[in-house]
């Protein structure tokens, strides 16, 4: 059985998230969207972990499904914490950022039941108020949080949330952290995965050696019902042996059939540059200006492509043996409003993609299955643009400092090889 899985989300109870993202809605999602498996977000809210043991029922295998729903959605208990490191007089200098002030850390965790959620959330109310955000800052070290919450359940799963991203991921250029051991310290050991983030594929992190020991994790990090997916991990796994269980070796042997990728430029936070000041640059134009702005002089955000750079020791391209392969693939709704040059959230676009979803099933399967010609008997623009997504025949303006990189799907890219050797055929125009 082949089974996309979401396992960062959130909930209402997130800052900037929609109300829309209940239980109920997620469930529903799960199913046009073609995803098995559904991560609850946000246990330690203590609202939101009350309407999750209302609402769900536990499956006998770690997993849990809605009361009454026949979607065949299953769920994994999940949540994001955001761990901000004591500055404590004495402490080493690792523990700050590369600005001074405490370092930040996002970590993701998956949990195998309730009563294990209920003793982690008493133990972190300890260290910040739960009942602010769905992602909770606390203060604390990310060592201190796997130790709090594998001393509760050994079988707890715990790993750097986008692991690149500038200010709250674990090799982010604000971060103050190289490396895993760095980051985790002496809890390290218990790491087994971390997560691309929006603005990183697998092919960039191959770069590093010193993360092959790691499965490579992809998750949407979905503020709303619509992103849900837009990044996924794929397992093949029997389905009378699905559970908690299954999933938590498939990753810790790095058992993963694929994942399914945002395409990296396109994230917020690729590039280097100023938001204020409209200056996106590619590392080589930052470095030119020793990485300083030359609108109002100060320090440049440096991006994740920044980070692997500074980080990378093999070149762009580089494929380690045994790689999990991926794909990148970029949300239908979007799809269609590009090139019918309708909004987003217009009634042609809702009726076009329910029209493709009864079509083939599952928004996944339009993506990534279905036979382009057969798309095309309902929309030849829309089978061209899935298929130049597909060959990665696609022209994008990358992301950088929180401003999404502007993708064009609609022209197919002829000249190959005109990019990098890890961009495929696609194209990266300067801003």
């Amino acid at each position: 059985m082949e089974l996309i899985s979401e396992l960062h989300t959130h909930s209402k109870y997130a800052g900037a998230c929609s109300d829309k993202l209940t239980l109920e809605n997620m469930d529903a999602t799960a199913k046009t969207k073609g995803i098995g498996l559904m991560g609850t977000a946000d246990f330690t809210h203590p609202d939101w972990f009350a309407a999750m043991k209302k609402t769900l029922e536990p499956q006998g295998n770690g997993l849990f499904r809605l009361k009454g729903s026949k979607t065949g959605t299953n769920f994994i208990l999940s949540a994001e914490i955001c761990t901000i490191f004591p500055k404590v007089k004495g402490e080493t200098a690792s523990l700050f950022d590369r600005s001074g002030k405490a370092a930040k850390i996002h970590n993701g965790l998956l949990v195998p039941d309730m009563e294990s959620i209920a003793q982690i959330n008493e133990a972190l109310s300890k260290r910040g108020n739960l009942s602010i955000d769905g992602r909770p800052q606390l203060s604390m070290s990310a060592a201190e949080l796997v130790e709090i919450v594998h001393g509760i359940n050994p079988k707890s799963f715990v790993y750097p949330a986008h692991v690149w991203t500038p200010w709250f991921g674990a090799f982010g250029s604000m971060s103050g952290f190289d490396s895993i051991e760095e980051a985790y310290e002496d809890q390290a050991q218990h790491i087994y995965a971390i997560e691309t983030g929006l603005s990183s594929d697998p092919a960039m992190n191959w770069r590093l050696s010193k993360l092959d020991k790691y499965a490579i994790i992809s998750s949407g990090d979905a503020h709303s019902l619509p992103k849900l997916g837009r990044e996924a991990t794929v397992f093949e796994i029997d389905e009378k042996k699905l559970s908690y269980d299954a999933l938590m070796a498939a990753m810790k042997s790095k058992k993963i059939k694929c994942t399914i990728e945002f395409y990296p430029e396109e994230g917020k936070y690729h590039y280097d540059g100023h938001r204020r000041c409209n200056i996106s640059l590619s590392p080589s134009e930052a470095a030119r200006y020793n990485n300083i702005c030359p609108v109002c002089r100060k320090k440049l955000t440096l991006g994740v492509l920044h980070r692997v750079n500074d980080l990378a020791d093999r070149d762009e391209g580089f494929k380690p043996k045994g790689a999990v392969p991926f794909v990148h693939a970029v949300p239908l709704n979007e799809i269609i409003a590009s090139v019918s040059g309708k909004g987003m959230y217009t009634q042609h676009v809702s009726e076009t993609y329910n029209r493709l979803v009864e079509r083939f099933g599952t928004e996944m399967n339009v993506l990534l299955n279905a036979n382009v010609d057969n798309i095309r008997e309902l929309d030849s623009k829309l089978s061209e643009a899935i298929e130049n997504i597909r060959e990665d025949r696609v022209s994008i303006k990358p992301g950088y400092d929180g401003v999404f990189g502007v993708i064009d799907i609609t022209k197919a890219v002829e000249a190959k090889g005109a990019a990098p050797k890890a961009y495929g055929q696609r194209t990266i125009t300067e801003a």
